[in-house]
């Protein structure tokens, strides 16, 4: 559990950051946008790429910028 939540977290973050939104989301908010991203990506791009804890760091980076850009505005 402790290392899905730092998936989690570190997905939001890196996604986060690539794309500049989601800034006021929080710790909290951003585990749960990687937790989304992670189940996304790996949805649809697979399970390539370096893995964390079972997590496929690259698909769900790019699931979690997905999510950010359909549901987050900038500055928001």
């Amino acid at each position: 559990m402790l290392g899905s939540m730092f998936v989690g977290l570190l997905v939001g973050l890196l996604a986060g950051a690539l794309t500049n939104r989601g800034e006021s989301m929080g710790c909290f908010g951003k585990m749960f946008l990687g937790w989304i991203g992670a189940f996304l990506g790996q949805l649809l791009f697979g399970t390539w790429g370096p893995s964390l804890n079972g997590t496929a760091i690259i698909p769900a980076v790019l699931g979690a910028m997905i999510v950010l850009a359909i549901f987050w505005d900038r500055g928001s």
